[in-house]
């Protein structure tokens, strides 16, 4: 069974940086994407990073492009959200996700089944 756990959220000022990780097991994940997702309190979960174990371009919505970086490390079986020039507005529940990549877009939002628990991030001003 898949299971992903997060950490490394937190608090920080306008401007700062947070890497957030996400540890996978229960399955050889070379076939998967992963992806982050946000939801800030009263909005929708959304997308904000996704990319293919197996490599490739990632996905980054727009409000994060240039800010935020996603990428995997397959010997730790672990995918990362390195977040810079933090901004007020990405304070939200950060969710890790993953699936399977065959036949399905990574930049789409309802094909994830599996999730982490989420991290708090906290950004002020």
């Amino acid at each position: 069974q898949v299971q992903l756990v997060e950490s490394g959220g937190g608090l920080v000022q306008a401007g700062g940086s947070l890497r957030l990780s996400c540890a996978a097991s229960g399955h050889t994940f070379s076939t998967y994407k992963m992806g982050w997702f946000r939801q800030a309190p009263g909005k929708e979960r959304d997308l904000v990073a996704a990319i293919r174990w197996s490599g490739g371009s990632a996905y980054y919505t727009d409000s994060v492009k240039g800010r935020f970086t996603i990428s995997t490390n397959s010997a730790k079986n672990s995918v990362y959200l390195q977040m810079d020039s933090l901004k007020p507005e990405d304070t939200a529940v950060y969710y890790c996700a993953a699936d399977r990549a065959v036949n399905s877009p990574i930049d789409l939002s309802t094909g994830y089944n599996y999730w982490g628990q989420g991290t708090q991030v906290t950004v002020s001003s």
